[in-house]
């Protein structure tokens, strides 16, 4: 035993702590909606959860979970090349594919693996990965693992984008890929997707987008960023998660073309030595994109509640950060002015997290709030009179 070792972590928690950056978990007796439980029982509203079509405890969708492990029990017990691939997989493959307008479709655990399993087998050394600087950790992560030439553009600055085009070019890059957010998960903002693809044609790049936070409830059909700009059929590898929108559990996936698809399945880390996802949660999923397509009403009612929302926080004086999307920042820059925010919602009946360094960069610690189809318009007008008074209180506004 290395009694410096563990003296060393020891350090470092301390440090967090000092930071006022540490992280506490709290725990929630009651499943995933608008109105939930804490351990001691109190009931508060929750505006940071990630269920953006009310599904994570909508009944269709569990019975289809329920059903599913009575038919094809609890796991799979296996990677999909052994004996892990139950029917189920390959139908959600086909399904996710053709609503999302692409040949074919992998599945993964989580989306962390997908963007951790995409890059390595598909670009080499003499290739090069253009990335977005404030891309979502799996991609960071995922790049890393890769050989290819690495470039990063400031934040949704196209010009420096292309500086970094240009310079691949210089360096001889074999293939380039732009790679980014669809919807950056703590700025609530889209990727300019328009200039990207502009971008992309004029320097015969690759597009790569991860739309986890926008899959099945932006565009007019819910098929993402791409479908929000009009330019759908532009991407060429889309990843997106079933985690979120689309039931709130957990898988991810990858769409590409045919060819894509099948090296991926043949050289993917991640899908090669991992268990196949739980066919339950297949399930579940098939039913999630089933109500996507035919409830387009909870897409309008996410629109009216993020507008209304948005409107009042701003409007109350609080500094809001993004794009009309259902992601709302509400900036205060100190971390430790974060955390008693944090706390003092609670204490008021409101559910939501202070975010700061390192999951943002330091001096823009938020309240993250995220807002949902099923959040009533009663809740919504308490939520803001709550910040309206802990706001008062802190002297934020």
């Amino acid at each position: 035993m290395s009694k410096s070792f563990y003296n060393h972590i020891d350090h470092e928690i301390e440090q967090i702590l000092n930071d006022d950056l540490y992280k506490n978990e709290r725990f929630i007796n009651s499943p995933q909606q608008t109105a939930i439980k804490l351990k001691n029982g109190k009931e508060v509203m929750n505006f940071c959860a990630n269920d953006y079509l009310g599904l994570a405890n909508n009944k269709e969708i569990k019975d289809a979970a329920i059903n599913s492990i009575q038919e094809d029990g609890f796991g799979m017990a296996s990677v999909r090349f052994i004996c892990g691939t139950n029917d189920l997989h390959r139908k959600l493959e086909e399904k996710l594919s053709s609503f999302l307008g692409f040949d074919d479709c992998i599945l993964y655990v989580a989306c962390f693996d997908a963007n951790g399993g995409l890059f390595e087998p598909l670009f080499g050394a003499e290739d090069a990965i253009i990335s977005d600087s404030l891309n979502h950790a799996s991609i960071i992560d995922g790049i890393r693992l890769c050989k290819a030439k690495r470039y990063r553009y400031q934040h949704s600055d196209m010009k420096d984008l292309e500086k970094c085009l240009q310079q691949a070019d210089s360096d001889s890059a074999n293939h380039k890929v732009i790679v980014s957010d669809g919807v950056f998960s703590m700025d609530g903002t889209y990727a300019k997707l328009d200039k990207i693809v502009e971008l992309a044609e004029k320097y015969n790049a690759l597009i790569m987008l991860d739309d986890c936070h926008a899959t099945g409830f932006v565009g007019e059909n819910g098929r993402g960023t791409a479908e929000y700009f009009g330019l759908e059929g532009k991407i060429d590898i889309l990843t997106g998660t079933l985690g979120k929108a689309l039931g709130g559990a957990s898988g991810g996936f990858i769409c590409a073309k045919e060819n894509v698809i099948k090296l991926l399945k043949q050289r993917s880390r991640p899908y090669l030595f991992s268990n196949a996802l739980s066919p339950s949660i297949v399930s579940a999923s098939l039913k999630a994109l089933e109500i996507v397509k035919n409830e387009p009403e909870r897409r309008e009612r996410i629109k009216e509640n993020t507008a209304y929302f948005r409107d009042s926080i701003k409007s109350l004086g609080f500094e809001v950060k993004g794009d009309m999307h259902p992601i709302t920042p509400v900036m205060l820059g100190d971390a430790k002015k974060a955390q008693e925010m944090s706390k003092m919602l609670l204490e008021e009946g409101l559910y939501a997290i202070g975010f700061f360094y390192p999951v943002v960069p330091k001096g823009e610690a938020r309240i993250r709030l995220q807002i949902t189809s099923e959040h009533t318009k009663q809740q919504l007008d308490q939520a803001i009179e709550i910040f309206d008074k802990v706001g008062k209180e802190l002297n934020i506004i």
